[in-house]
């Protein structure tokens, strides 16, 4: 198969979607590969690399998208690149459809089969190719949140870690999945307050030995969300629905009623975000306030640490990748249901219910198609 690595366009957004370790193993199976050239430059790899490694160097998008057989990438696809694909084309990456409708519609014009990273499964019930990301921005969550405290960016002007004779900043970290883990993990290790809600008693007891103490487990009620909330400092959104939109936890009227100053880093933004008053920024202008609380709500966080993020990712993606050209779309996902979990889009129908319902669209059952 004939696999195509595009450069990633989204606004600061520097990860590639196979690094040439990645490639040079997809060589080896027997498949070829095209990179645009330039792909993997935020990643420090150059084209030469990227040549060494066995792919084939190519001026511009255009030729990968036309060329192809898979499309392997990091981000969802932009309208031009949506325009680009075509019948028959299998899209690999992220797509995080659920709150996006224009993406969807391009996707079911272009005829195009699409699996996301974001829904494939696991034997233990996990998300797989989420989860590398989701560690990311778990623990960048807190990097980016500390900066935003900070009264330069807007903040109350707090240092979440404390010192001799002065309290730690409080830290509330909502969904104790991987990013929310993650999240506290580096909060405990700053030294701060860290409250951690969810509403699976076994996750909380979980989290309540891992952290032996050092961080408050709650059960995610209402009354203890609000009032962790607007108690906090950082507040920090872990919540995910998989393929489905987030739910908003906190609505308008309790901005008021937090500490002026304090900040919200929703990294459910890329479902919607789990705060009614969050909407998708950018690297470039990540921040934005509203009545006195700052939102931090960047929906591709790890794009920021690329080369990170590019490898672990690639760690995840690459199993997938090779099962994807080796076999084919169909007997891949006839042999590995955890796979056939990602397929979204298949020739204009939506194949996954979550991202149907989200959407208000019809949806198309896997089990014919994969007959």
């Amino acid at each position: 198969m004939r696999l195509g690595i595009p450069k990633e366009i989204k606004v600061h957004e520097y990860r590639v979607g196979m690094t040439p370790s990645a490639v040079r193993e997809a060589v080896h199976h027997g498949h070829e590969v095209l990179v645009q050239a330039g792909a993997g430059a935020g990643i420090g790899c150059s084209d030469t690399r990227y040549a060494q490694a066995g792919a084939r160097v190519v001026a511009d998008a255009a030729t990968v998208f036309a060329a192809a057989d898979m499309i392997v990438k990091v981000k969802e696809p932009q309208p031009s690149e949506c325009a680009m694909l075509h019948p028959g084309q299998l899209l690999f990456t992220y797509l995080h459809l659920a709150p996006d409708p224009v993406q969807a519609e391009g996707l079911l014009k272009s005829g195009c089969t699409a699996i996301a990273y974001e829904t494939i499964t696991d034997d233990r019930g996990g998300l797989p190719l989420l989860a590398p990301m989701s560690e990311v921005a778990g623990r960048m969550a807190i990097q980016v949140g500390a900066v935003a405290l900070q009264k330069a960016g807007g903040g109350r002007g707090v240092l979440l870690g404390g010192v001799p004779g002065v309290a730690p900043g409080t830290v509330v970290v909502i969904g104790g999945g991987v990013v929310g883990t993650h999240a506290a993990r580096m909060a405990v290790g700053l030294g701060a307050k860290v409250t951690i809600l969810d509403r699976s008693l076994s996750r909380l007891r979980q989290l309540d030995d891992l952290f032996d103490g050092r961080a408050t487990t709650l059960y995610a009620t209402l009354d203890a969300t609000e009032a962790a909330v607007l108690d906090a400092d950082l507040v920090v959104g872990a919540v995910l629905v998989p393929g489905a939109a987030a739910p908003k936890l906190i609505k308008r009227a309790q901005l008021s009623r937090m500490k002026p100053g304090a900040v919200i880093v929703d990294v459910a933004i890329d479902q919607g975000g789990c705060f009614e008053t969050s909407r998708a920024t950018t690297h470039a202008e990540p921040t934005y306030e509203i009545d006195g609380i700052v939102h931090y709500c960047v929906a591709n966080m790890p794009g920021a640490v690329p080369r990170t993020s590019t490898f672990a990712l690639n760690n995840a993606t690459l199993p997938f990748v090779l099962a994807l050209a080796t076999k084919g779309w169909q007997r891949a996902c006839r042999d590995d249901a955890h796979l056939a979990a990602g397929l979204t889009v298949h020739a204009g129908a939506i194949m996954h219910e979550a991202v149907a319902r989200s959407l208000g669209k019809p949806w198309t059952a896997l089990n014919a198609l994969l007959a």
